[in-house]
């Protein structure tokens, strides 16, 4: 099995927790900068973390959570159900040199995005309020995007992160693209994980991540709640006939901003549907 595919430990409690040190690989030996955990809670039970020098974003996939940061008390937050509603997430920020803690007020997923802090920004509410659900690409190309924190949002320090759907038959993350060298304006170096899930669940998807060079080449078929790793190279995803893919991107480089460069044998398609 690649590297740079992780299954869940189980189906309850922490079931993702990938950290720098356990992310880095023969394939990904420079891993640095992005954390991904997720938790699957029953109704009453509790997750609670610090975060030391971590700036975190949670993301109530679905169901529904009391959460609290630091000395805040935010309530219960969540609404949909199943992420397949598409319904905008309820989302919060919690800085570095924090703590963070979910008790689960029905049975709940809990995705816990981390990258570097350096306390710049305060415990916060990140959705629904301000996030959209937006139609991006044409054709079978076209899928839809919530996004939680990208650039335009000046809510973290060095975390970008977005929810993406995959419509049956559709291709996403493409054309294929990648943003592995640090030459902003030009290119950002963003380290980024997938999270996937498959409507219905029993379905799959496949990603490919590779290098133009050819030094890294890897195709994975992805599984409801498998993570994938993307240290450098395009990673395109495709969702077959019959099966929705849903996927939580989470980037961090050492700047906060996304610039990418597309694959050069494909870039066509990207100029056509311009």
């Amino acid at each position: 099995m690649s590297d740079l595919l992780r299954h869940p430990d189980g189906t309850n409690g922490k079931v993702h927790d990938i950290t720098v040190d356990s992310a880095r690989g023969p394939k990904s030996p420079d891993w640095g900068y992005v954390g991904f955990g997720l938790y699957r809670l029953a109704a009453g039970e509790t997750a609670a973390e610090a975060t030391v020098d971590r700036e975190v974003i949670l993301v109530l996939v679905e169901g529904k959570a009391h959460l609290s940061a630091g000395s805040q008390d935010f309530g219960e937050m969540g609404d949909r159900m199943s992420v397949f509603e598409k319904t905008p997430p309820h989302c919060l920020y919690v800085p570095n040199d924090s703590d963070w803690r979910a008790v689960a007020t029905t049975d709940c997923t809990l995705a816990v995005c981390t990258a570097p802090g350096h306390s710049g920004h305060t415990a916060q509410k990140l959705g629904p309020d301000g996030i959209t659900l937006t139609a991006r690409g044409k054709g079978t190309n076209t899928r839809y995007i919530n996004n939680i924190a990208m650039e335009d949002r000046d809510v973290a320090d060095s975390l970008l992160v977005t929810e993406v759907f995959t419509p049956s038959g559709h291709w996403s993350s493409y054309p294929p693209h990648r943003h592995d060298e640090d030459d902003f304006p030009n290119m950002t170096y963003l380290e980024e994980t997938y999270y996937h899930r498959l409507n219905p669940d029993q379905g799959y998807g496949h990603q490919r991540v590779w290098t133009e060079d050819g030094s890294l080449d890897e195709t994975m078929s992805v599984s409801s709640h498998d993570v994938t790793l993307v240290p450098k190279g395009h990673h395109p995803c495709g969702a077959p006939y019959g099966y929705e893919m849903y996927y939580l991107n989470v980037m961090a480089g050492p700047r906060r901003n996304w610039r990418f460069r597309n694959h050069p044998d494909h870039d066509w398609i990207a100029k056509r549907d311009a």
